[in-house]
């Protein structure tokens, strides 16, 4: 699958935190004095911004962990419901520091009513959850070749495909099917990547396969018109012979039927014929459903990237990236062009950059950048004016903000 160009604007920076900073040390805008101390600024940066996910990490694991369907540890406390829902409002916030968008509920059902493109007839039972979340990180419009009917009319389709798709799932109380094994009441994490909007239904536990109209005719067709020969020719004959004899035996008609060696060998061989075409009409029924499970399989088993606790573990370490990156940009463009001192023209020049210098089309989150560097005191903000403090200052309150986690030597 090939990307093509049309690509709607990234809520995230395609970039790591490292190759963020190596880029903007490339634009030859600070001296040699300059770029050890703005390396010196990330640096620190990226130790403060640890250290506060360290604390979301640590909430999100004791939140989770009576809800952990993975949990090997035992429980000695019995939590409320208000676990849960502390969870779920844990998560959504992560998320969306992480730059992830929640999936609507019309977004979603006009994905499940896509035709797939795995060319499968997908059905989910929603009565088996209580609660549904999905939410998605960079989207794109791609195209793939279709193999049309039997290898020909070969035609290209283009179909909207997410990077990134986190599910969150809570099984119903009474569920009235048993996915999986899955506990009522249990709650399933999963990741995947590389999703197509119209294949949305494979991430769901409970889907079940079904045949295509499609290829319900393509199978009952040559059955149909199959049977119709092999009745004609082959078993037609031995069907008629089988019929005169239940006939005579049950006195339908009283002319006797000679049964001699030929006759029985005749109609054993139909009934053969009969038996032989039906096996393998089922057959091919079952190799093709066979073929269709083993799609999903495969499909599944590459897009999958993690589960329950690992998710969020993974969403942790994208939301540090995504913080620590923002800040990263918006100090170094407040430090390096002092004719900047808005946040509009900051949010025009950063996106800009990254666009034309890096062809990366990106929808920088200006607001959230400026009220951590504000924060932090490295950006002093007056009105509608903005000044970044000088690189020396910089690191000197990122270190005193470090020193004073702890202050229990301090007296």
């Amino acid at each position: 699958m090939a990307a093509t160009p049309e690509r709607p604007a990234l809520r995230y920076i395609p970039f790591r935190k490292r190759d963020v900073v190596e880029m903007c040390l490339t634009e030859g805008s600070l001296s040699a004095v300059e770029k050890m101390q703005f390396r010196d600024v990330c640096q620190l940066l990226q130790s403060v911004f640890h250290f506060d996910f360290h604390q979301v990490l640590e909430d999100l694991k004791d939140t989770y962990a009576p809800l952990n369907p993975d949990r090997d540890t035992r429980k000695i406390a019995a939590f409320g419901s208000h676990r849960q829902t502390e969870f779920v409002d844990q998560l959504q916030t992560l998320l969306n520091d992480a730059n992830y968008e929640r999936l609507t509920d019309e977004a979603l059902a006009q994905a499940l009513n896509e035709s797939s493109l795995f060319k499968l007839k997908l059905d989910i039972d929603f009565d088996d959850f209580s609660d549904v979340l999905l939410f998605t990180r960079g989207e794109s419009q791609r195209e793939e070749m279709d193999n049309g009917f039997f290898g020909r009319m070969r035609r290209k389709l283009s179909f909207t495909n997410y990077d990134r798709v986190v599910i969150y799932i809570r099984f119903s109380d009474n569920m009235p099917n048993n996915p999986q094994g899955f506990r009522p009441g249990s709650i399933m994490l999963k990741m995947f990547q590389n999703v197509p909007q119209a294949d949305m239904e494979i991430l769901f536990p409970n889907t079940q396969v079904r045949m295509r109209l499609l290829d319900k005719l393509m199978i009952g067709v040559p059955v149909f018109v199959g049977g119709g020969i092999v009745l004609s020719t082959k078993v037609g004959a031995s069907l008629l012979l089988l019929g005169t004899l239940i006939g005579y035996y049950t006195g339908i008609h009283s002319q006797a039927v000679a049964i001699n060696e030929a006759v029985i060998i005749g109609l054993i061989a139909g009934m053969g014929a009969l038996g032989s075409f039906i096996w393998k009409q089922f057959v091919n029924f079952k190799n093709r459903k066979l073929t269709f499970m083993q799609t999903l399989t495969q499909s599944l088993y590459f897009k999958n990237l993690d589960n329950n606790s690992g998710v969020f573990h993974r969403l942790l370490d994208d939301a540090e990236e995504e913080e620590c990156k923002e800040a990263i940009l918006a100090y170094y463009f407040l430090t390096a062009m002092p004719n900047i001192t808005t946040a509009a023209a900051l949010d025009e020049a950063i996106e800009a950059w990254l666009s034309t210098r890096w062809q990366s089309n990106v929808d920088f989150e200006i607001n959230d950048a400026l009220r951590k560097l504000i924060d932090l005191g490295l950006v002093k903000q007056q009105g509608d004016t903005l000044l970044a403090v000088d690189l020396t200052l910089a690191c000197k309150q990122l270190d005193r903000r470090w020193d004073n986690y702890f202050t229990y030597s301090s007296g």
